[in-house]
Formats: C-alpha cells, structure tokens, sequence
C-alpha cells in the first residue's frame, strides 16, 4: 500500500527554538510519524533568535525570491533548510527580512506581542503553500501547529482548493493553551486576501479578531482537531467540539505510543 504523506506546519520545532509543548511535539511527532513508515515534510518559520550557523541552515535558491503580494505591497519569499541532528527529518523554514529578521517570536525582547503578527501569520501560511507547490508534492494530510498556522486550514479550503497538491487533503488543527493576548490590526483583514480567500470571509467573525477567533477560523475551515495542552480556553474547547469534526485528546501518557495514537486518527479524518 502506498505510504501515506504528512505535511506538518509547526510554529515551533526543538533544537531550533527553546523547549515547550509546542516546540516538542513539532519535533517528536513528525519523526514518530516518520519512523511508522509515512513520507513527511516539515516547515517552521525562520523566527530571528534562530541561530542559522550552529542550526546549519542554507538557503534553497531554487525555491526562493517569489514575491508573495499582501496588501498590495511585495515581500519576497525565501526558503531555508536544516536536517535535525541524528534524525532524517529536514525542515524547511520560512524566512523574509520584514517578518522575521532580527525578530523574536510572537513578542519582541520586552515582551510585547508584535503589530503585525496577523500579517506574519498570512506570509508563512502562503509561504508554505508556495513552497509545496514547487516541490509538487501532494499531501494526505496537513497538520497544523499553532497560531502561526491558523491560515492554512482557511487557504486549504479557499484560495488552494483547486491546486492539484491540496485537492484531496484534510486539514488536522492541533489546540494549545492562549499564546496570543493581543487582537490582530486591521491589516490581517487585507493580508489574507488572496484569490477566493477574500476579507469578507472574517465578517462571520468576532471585528476584535483576537485569539478565540483565530482558534474558531483554524477550526472552520479543518477536518480533525487534536486537544494538545491543559489548560485551553473552555470556549474554545466547546466550539471545536460543537462543529462534530473528529477530535481527540492527547495526553502525556500517549507519548510513548505518539505513531499509533496519531495514525489512527488520521486514519480517522481521511476515512
């Protein structure tokens, strides 16, 4: 039987950035899963504090320098890529000077949240997308890892839906506990528009776009969700399961049986 294929879109993968939940399971799943005898590709984006040198990151020249338009203004696009050590997995990382460079993660060295985080999140989803549509590479199933993924699963459905690398793939949201405090700007309406992905679509939503409706949109627009951390919002909870998509819990004691957890519910969703 042919293998099936798993594009992971992790906000945060260990050795890259420091432990967490989040940064542990982008690093563990994808290698379990691998290790069950799927084909993978990994993405993160290319956070500032990421030390390229002891990382080993090089540039892919033949997949960078495509200008991605948001809000009428060019950012072009480049691509990096890193093999994590003692492992056989090779992440791709989503790099622009205006999003990324000399930036920290979701808050700046003083901990406050960035204006434009809305803006980065639109740029990595379409990053990514551009990215394996250039590797012509078509996955089963996208799994999508924090807020920094939360687009995908709306372009997915919208704006890629006739591409031939994502006609026929499900879309799995994993919840983690609030990351995020501050509303997005009302630049994220504008940055998300791209083909029938139009801003009127984030009329269903909340104008205060904050981190419930950031959740609620990853949830909408995806086929399978997965309850990763303690301690979510219970109005979060409660939406993602109101929508009767399949859905699973995971817990730390499914650790040492992540690839059998993790292959019968994808099993799941594609079924």
């Amino acid at each position: 039987m042919k293998a099936k294929k798993i594009l992971f879109i992790n906000q945060e993968i260990v050795p890259y950035v420091q432990e967490s939940e989040m940064s542990e399971m982008g690093r563990f799943l994808p290698q379990a899963i691998q290790e069950k005898g799927y084909e993978i590709r990994t993405f993160m984006p290319k956070w500032g504090n990421i030390n390229e040198r002891r990382g080993q990151l090089h540039e892919v020249i033949r997949l960078s320098r495509m200008m991605l338009i948001m809000d009428e203004t060019d950012h072009p696009l480049i691509i990096k890529v890193a093999s994590i050590p003692s492992t056989r997995i090779q992440v791709y990382f989503i790099d622009n000077d205006d999003f990324f460079l000399r930036r920290q993660m979701a808050v700046d060295e003083n901990g406050n949240e960035y204006d434009d985080n809305g803006e980065r999140a639109a740029f990595f989803a379409r990053g990514v997308l551009e990215t394996v549509k250039k590797l012509r590479w078509t996955p089963d199933i996208i799994h999508c890892q924090g807020w920094m993924s939360s687009v995908i699963p709306l372009y997915i459905k919208t704006a890629y839906n006739d591409e031939p690398s994502f006609a026929n793939a499900k879309v799995v949201t994993s919840l983690f506990k609030d990351e995020l405090t501050k509303p997005f700007d009302d630049t994220f309406r504008r940055s998300i528009e791209h083909k029938s992905a139009t801003s009127d679509i984030l009329d269903n939503y909340n104008s205060n776009f904050d981190f419930l409706e950031l959740n609620k949109l990853a949830i909408d627009y995806s086929d399978g969700i997965v309850e990763v951390s303690d301690g979510i919002r219970q109005d979060i909870l409660d939406y993602a399961k109101s929508k009767n998509l399949p859905y699973m819990k995971y817990t730390k004691t499914d650790n040492e049986n992540i690839a059998d957890v993790f292959d019968q519910f994808y099993d799941t969703v594609l079924d």
